[in-house]
């Protein structure tokens, strides 16, 4: 049975990071998504962000290339593009361009700073845009900021907020309201996921730094503890009963002088498979911290199949799950110009002098 979003066609402009991150999602859920990518550009062998895409390669430095994105875009319900600004307009790919050809599209944009502002033009990575947000404030030890990987900026207040936001805007198509713009940018986003811990700094409850405060390092009850064989653990047992679960399995009272001293030696006398058979599954609020290549063998992941294997490269799976709904198991991305360019009145002679002229790949 076809996913949540079946029916509708995405077309997407190869980048990196967010803007793929969100075609993934909607390809996940069950939209046609249209990869257009650059001649000559090189994309990672199995990458899991290109999957299940049908893809054409145009050279957009040719007017017949920019001819075929604008047929393209005709056919879609959306297009995502993750460029900076202005870059789409001097392609002659704009908003403006493309709603003037099909004005119910959705036209999705993913930058960092956002399409205007003072630092719209600037270059920036996922640090900075989470560092202007508040974002990178709240996560390290010691006074010193860490950076989450991309997690936090490029892909959840980034490309997951895109794909969120294409869907609703698509769900209001469908109800009668015309296209539109999305501006989404990283550091909106990741400024919106800070809403928790905004909330308890305006009423007092949140110290505005790192490693202070309940649940991002600064007690006991919750953080990540070494075992004795070098490995991790990680303890979040914030509620008065969970706490006297973990008490009550590794032999503590919770009068200790300092508590977090006393949970990290006493975890060090173990190794990590000792605490997995003593405290997993129990209300201990417990769990192994599990590398990459740990996590998708736990018997918990293999049962809700968390991860896919394809083409021997292991990637998350598609989440979350639809009891009537599910979408296909991703595939790896094709190429399938002459398929495309075929639904578009395209005759094979044509495609073949386009292939000929470098037009497409």
């Amino acid at each position: 049975m076809p996913g949540p979003l079946a029916g509708i066609r995405i077309l997407e402009m190869e980048g990196l990071g967010p803007a793929p991150f969100c075609g993934m999602m909607l390809a996940d859920h069950g939209a046609e998504v249209i990869r257009v990518e650059r001649e000559g550009n090189w994309r990672l062998e199995g990458d899991p962000l290109a999957r299940s895409r049908r893809t054409i390669r145009i050279d957009l430095k040719q007017a017949e290339g920019i001819a075929i994105v604008r047929a393209l875009a005709k056919s879609c319900d959306g297009l995502i593009e993750g460029y900076r600004p202005g870059v789409m307009e001097r392609l002659g790919l704009g908003p403006d361009v493309l709603l003037g050809d099909h004005p119910g599209l959705v036209y999705g944009r993913m930058t960092g700073w956002g399409q205007d502002g003072p630092l719209a033009q600037a270059a920036g990575h996922d640090i900075n845009y989470i560092a202007l947000s508040g974002a990178l404030h709240g996560i390290g030890r010691d006074g010193r900021p860490s950076p989450p990987v991309n997690y936090l900026g490029d892909f959840g207040g980034g490309g997951m907020l895109l794909a969120f936001a294409m869907a609703s805007a698509l769900l209001a198509v469908r109800g009668g309201a015309p296209g539109q713009v999305i501006d989404c940018a990283m550091t909106d986003g990741s400024a919106l996921l800070t809403a928790l811990t905004r909330g308890l700094y305006a009423a007092g409850q949140w110290q505005d730094r790192a490693g202070a405060n309940i649940i991002d390092g600064g007690s006991a009850w919750y953080d990540a503890y070494e075992t004795a064989d070098g490995k991790w653990i990680a303890i979040g047992a914030l509620e008065p009963q969970f706490r006297a679960a973990l008490l009550d399995l590794i032999g503590l009272s919770g009068d200790e002088p300092d508590l977090k001293a006393a949970f990290c030696a006493t975890f060090r006398q173990h190794p990590r498979d000792h605490w997995c058979a003593l405290l997993e599954g129990t209300d201990a609020c417990f769990a192994p911290v599990l590398s990459l290549a740990e996590a998708p063998a736990h018997p918990h992941n293999t049962f809700r199949a968390t991860f896919a294997n394809i083409r021997g490269v292991v990637q998350p799976a598609p989440a979350p799950l639809y009891s009537a709904t599910p979408a296909d198991p991703p595939v790896a991305p094709r190429e399938d110009a002459d398929a495309l360019l075929a639904g578009l009145g395209y005759e094979a002679e044509r495609v073949a002098a386009l292939r000929e002229r470098g037009v497409i790949g």
